[in-house]
């Protein structure tokens, strides 16, 4: 049986993991911040035309 393999993480890798997670949290936050102040009307009309760009069928 083979001993699981083992992650060392070094301090650039860190810091690259890092400066991944705050531009995903910075994206997430503009996309929530945005999706906020947008009418209600327009976010529907986005989705909807995202769920027939996907092939699911809405109505």
């Amino acid at each position: 049986m083979n001993a699981p393999a083992t992650t060392v993480v070094t301090g650039s890798s860190s810091r690259s993991i890092l400066a991944a997670g705050i531009f995903a949290a910075m994206v997430g936050a503009a996309i929530v911040f945005a999706t906020g102040f947008v009418q209600a009307d327009t976010l529907h009309d986005a989705a909807h035309d995202v769920r027939h760009a996907t092939g699911f069928p809405c109505h």
